[in-house]
């Protein structure tokens, strides 16, 4: 089939119908195979809940591409913007091809879409990432002019291998070097009374490394954290989030999160873990991981694998990793380009 004989879509989560979804669910099944080959196929009723638990403060466009007459999506575009006070000038994009249909010009019609819905919003600046098992996706970067803002990997740890010595280990150290210090707990959603405290906590997450990604700090409100709880409960995913407090003051000097999805039991996925500058060098950052650790062999039997996002240039954290046995599971690269420079690529194609 040519490639002009290929619709593309426009996608609605909240007006799809079950057949649509079932299309969705199929091509990123197939997506995810590519990429995170070790994970299992999800349902078209757990796709439609992941996708249909959007934020409101988060713009979502979506496009597919269809062989005409076939409910089938051989390519997708997505783009999201955040309605939030910070990062006005970016925008998120992904782009994601079967391997069949590519080098057919698919990704550049979809680019086209996605830049100029971005322009349109004010966005200049388009950021996506590609991953180390699909070469294409860099190519494709590369292609259109962007360049490579952070070198990263997803790691990921088998508990089959953990060594169980260390977790008690790290966590006695801790009481001896960090006393007074006390750990808490909030599983699941965060505490309403507890959401400006948190809200200044967050802002830790700022202090990890960007690169040369052209991003501002992110500054969460309370009303955005109540959409994010709404959103994870929606889509069946649960969070436990271990937080330390300095003496004296009370203050939290540090937490890490975990987030484990309804439709794959065995693996759980590790959020931010950070301390404030004020507070490292003492073990905060050893005794929460452990912690955490220790509460997942305990209460989620069923769970093999821990992943967890870290950018190659995070010396103190991937120390605390390599030592817990997380191992270099995908490669990913964060890129970004300016949507002036897409409409230069863009404009040398024809529509």
């Amino acid at each position: 089939m040519l490639a002009a004989e290929l619709e593309i879509q426009a996608f609605d989560p909240h007006a799809a119908t079950d057949a649509a979804w079932m299309a969705v669910t199929a091509f990123r099944n197939a997506i995810t195979a590519e990429r995170f080959p070790d994970d299992p196929p999800k349902s078209w009723e757990q796709t439609r809940a992941e996708l249909t638990s959007m934020p409101p403060f988060v713009d979502l466009h979506a496009w597919g591409v269809y062989p005409a007459g076939r409910a089938e999506i051989v390519a997708s575009g997505v783009l999201v913007m955040l309605r939030t006070e910070e990062n006005q000038h970016m925008a998120q994009f992904e782009l994601s091809i079967l391997p069949a249909w590519r080098r057919q010009g698919l990704g550049t019609r979809l680019l086209r879409q996605q830049a100029a819905v971005a322009r349109a919003a004010g966005r200049r600046l388009l950021i996506g990432n590609t991953y180390g098992r699909v070469p294409a996706g860099a190519a494709f970067m590369q292609r259109i002019g962007a360049t490579v803002g952070l070198e990263s990997h997803i790691n990921q740890l088998d508990l089959a291998d953990l060594d169980r010595t260390l977790l008690a280990a790290w966590q006695a150290q801790a009481l001896e070097r960090a006393p007074g210090y006390q750990l808490g707990l909030w599983a699941g959603p965060y505490p309403e009374a507890d959401l400006p405290a948190i809200v200044e906590m967050l802002k830790v997450t700022n202090t990890a490394p960007r690169g040369d990604l052209a991003m501002d700090d992110f500054l969460w409100t309370p009303e955005q954290l109540r959409q994010q709880e709404a959103a994870l409960a929606h889509e069946g995913t649960e969070r436990w989030t271990l937080y330390v407090r300095a003496p004296e003051t009370g203050e939290l000097a540090g937490f890490t999160s975990i987030f484990c999805e309804r439709s794959e039991p065995t693996i759980a996925h590790q959020g931010f873990t950070a301390v404030w500058p004020q507070y490292r060098n003492i073990g905060l950052g050893r005794w929460l991981k452990a912690a955490m650790l220790d509460k997942i062999l305990r209460e989620r039997p069923a769970v093999r694998y821990i992943r967890t996002g870290n950018a190659d240039s995070n010396a103190p954290m991937l120390k605390i990793n390599h030592a817990l046995g997380f191992k270099p599971y995908q490669a990913e690269q964060v890129w970004q380009v300016g949507v002036d420079r897409v409409d230069q690529y863009l404009a040398e194609r024809p529509a």
